[in-house]
């Protein structure tokens, strides 16, 4: 499961709402689909580099991922590799290609524990679902101590 940071739960929600907002989803396109978008946001390439990456090598994003090597200087390995750093993992990007993770189907406010994998709408609910839900898991980590031990630390 992703580890809970900042950083990557502003990516998807900067990610839900620009899929919200645009007009190119494509599910079958490498840069235009559900990890296309997060990749998008996170590496800062745009849809025509990510797909080019993915070109060299055959297969959607699900065997790309079976086939990631960290060492193999291909592109689209470079590329999950910068994904991975974010703090996701290859299952992470996995389920976001089919929205299939049951945990994060459970925090779905809508209560729907099944979303279709090609629909702009339930990808938008899945990454707002998946922000929200390790918002929920930084916050249980926060001990209200430690701040104020750390704020005394920095008024001293």
């Amino acid at each position: 499961m992703a580890k809970p940071s900042i950083d990557l739960i502003r990516a998807l929600r900067n990610t839900a709402g620009k899929l919200e907002r645009s007009s190119d989803y494509q599910w079958g396109h490498m840069g235009s689909c559900n990890c296309g978008f997060l990749a998008r946001e996170v590496t800062k390439l745009n849809k025509h580099e990510i797909h080019e990456r993915a070109m060299h090598r055959h297969g959607d994003w699900n065997e790309q991922l079976n086939d990631y090597c960290p060492t193999s200087g291909w592109p689209m390995d470079d590329l999950i590799s910068e994904l991975l750093k974010a703090g996701l993992s290859i299952d992470d990007l996995k389920h976001l290609e089919r929205l299939s993770d049951p945990t994060i189907l459970g925090h779905v406010p809508s209560g729907k524990k099944y979303l279709r994998h090609n629909h702009k709408a339930d990808v938008v609910e899945y990454l707002a679902a998946w922000a929200g839900m390790l918002e929920n898991e930084m916050a249980e980590t926060i001990r209200l101590k430690e701040i104020m031990d750390l704020e005394e630390t920095v008024h001293v």
